[in-house]
């Protein structure tokens, strides 16, 4: 117990505990501290009847432990990074120097000096912070040895009293580390130069030649801000059954194509559908298989998802439908997004993979990160890609989370909070920002690509599931999954 059970005044046991004052008491503690109390019980009488939460600390230090990890590895990622950049920084100045030789023979060693002055001077920083979060690793690791050990070991007794003693201290720490991923700082290093050449007699001390700009740019990435938009109701269509549809349509995948137009897919009766701008149908093709997603991959060509198939139509100016290719895949896939020209990020089901890339080809590979390894049933899970920073976005519908991962440092952030209640699907808003529609709140959150909540937009809805942005980020459509009530509505975006 390491001293768990023992009084911090008297040292000695610990057993009784003052329900008036919530305090674990020795038996001299009992007789000169809460005489008065009316409620001083045993706690081998009390201890087997209450079920102790001692095990939430121990998850509670696990997820501070990762999180701590996380920022000792953001950390090495800057130190890595600082030090490439210096070596990019040099590489651009001995190619400047081979058209003006002896001049930039002098600006090297200037830029040289003055980069080792910025790399250990920041580098002072960063280690200090790195051995700040390695303690906090330290720190976390001992207390779960400490309540692991307790949790298989001891009784109901030494459970109970560990629970209610090392509570402030794990609190504390995960407050810690808490603060050290808000504070958390991206290093970058950047090398200008004007090429308007100018020669004074001076030495290089005192004047740089082209007006040389060494600068070192702190970005705190947790506390960028970022505007929160504004929607304004545009149109809004009742989904109902006409014609040759087996029942009420549901349009489980939504995208724009360039021109404004609107493109779905209605999984219960295996349509493509296309809308104006106005959300007029006026285009229909049926399909053989239910189609789960749809991505517009060009002016005139869509992609669908149908588990282990993926669909390519072409969509003339005309509205007219036409089967272009099919691929076939090993893992089965839902949602689907744009990565670059050639390939596309693609959520699974039932796959121990979250996410995945697959080129318009076919060919399939895996992110450089290690995702949990969970396998999500169809309908639990959605995501999306932010090109800019490459960033994957993955919404956890029963966790009530959405995971934002940096491809680039491996890191991650989870984003949890009252507004996000089964948060269903996603897609990149203004500025990189991420919408995620919340199906039990009926509303659109905005949350920061550092995982930040902006706003929550409540909309005329039950069960909004998928979410997409025309091409130049001022338009929005919302789709639902409610029974009977079943809509789209497009909104105006402004910021």
């Amino acid at each position: 117990m390491k001293a768990l059970d023992l009084c911090d005044q008297h040292q000695r046991s610990l057993e009784f505990f003052c329900e008036d004052e919530k305090k674990l008491c020795c038996s001299t503690c009992a007789i000169v501290n809460h005489r008065k109390c009316h409620s001083v019980v045993e706690i081998e009488k009390i201890a087997g009847n209450i079920t102790s939460p001692i095990s939430t600390l121990g998850e509670k230090l696990k997820e501070a432990k990762e999180a701590a990890e996380s920022v000792a590895r953001h950390i090495r990622s800057s130190k890595d990074q600082l030090a490439q950049d210096i070596k990019e920084m040099h590489l651009k100045v001995r190619r400047m120097r081979d058209e003006v030789m002896r001049m930039f023979d002098d600006i090297e060693d200037f830029v040289a000096k003055r980069a080792k002055t910025i790399q250990r001077e920041t580098l002072q920083n960063l280690t200090k912070k790195q051995t700040r979060n390695e303690k906090h690793v330290a720190d976390v690791t001992l207390c779960l040895e400490t309540i692991e050990s307790i949790f298989k070991n001891g009784t109901s007794a030494q459970k109970y009293i560990a629970e209610l003693k090392m509570e402030n201290n794990v609190n504390a720490l995960c407050r810690n580390i808490k603060e050290e991923c808000q504070n958390l700082e991206t290093v970058n290093i950047s090398f200008h130069f004007d090429e308007t050449f100018k020669l004074p007699p001076l030495p290089i001390t005192e004047y740089v030649p082209g007006q040389l700009q060494l600068k070192l740019n702190l970005q705190e990435d947790v506390n960028s801000v970022d505007k929160a938009m504004i929607l304004k109701p545009v149109s809004i269509i009742d989904l109902k059954k006409t014609g040759d549809d087996i029942d009420e349509p549901f349009n489980r995948g939504i995208d724009f194509l360039p021109d404004g137009r609107l493109v779905a897919v209605d999984n219960i009766n295996k349509k493509c559908l296309v809308y104006n701008d106005k959300l007029e149908k006026v285009g229909s093709y049926q399909l053989s298989n239910n189609p789960l997603s749809v991505v517009v991959v060009s002016e005139e060509e869509i992609g669908i998802t149908s588990g282990n198939d993926i669909y390519f139509l072409h969509v003339s100016k005309c509205n007219e439908i036409s089967s272009s290719r099919a691929c076939k895949v090993n893992t089965k896939y839902d949602s689907i997004c744009l990565k670059d020209d050639r390939h596309f990020v693609v959520g699974t089901y039932d796959e121990p993979r979250p996410v995945r890339v697959v080129s318009l080809t076919g060919e399939e590979y895996d992110f450089g990160v290690n995702f949990p390894n969970k396998s999500y049933p169809i309908d639990s899970c959605d995501s999306t890609y932010i090109k800019s920073s490459d960033k994957v976005v993955i919404t956890d519908r029963y966790e009530h989370t959405v995971y934002i991962y940096d491809i680039k440092t491996g890191t991650r952030v989870a984003v949890k909070d009252d507004q996000i209640q089964e948060p269903r699907g996603a897609a990149v808003g203004p500025s990189d920002t991420i919408l995620v529609c919340s199906l039990e709140t009926n509303t659109i959150v905005q949350i920061s690509k550092t995982g930040q909540i902006l706003s929550s937009y409540k909309i005329d809805m039950e069960n909004p599931c998928k979410v997409c942005l025309s091409r130049d980020k001022s338009f929005l459509v919302v789709t639902n999954r409610c029974p009977g009530k079943r809509k789209l509505h497009k909104f105006k975006i402004s910021c």
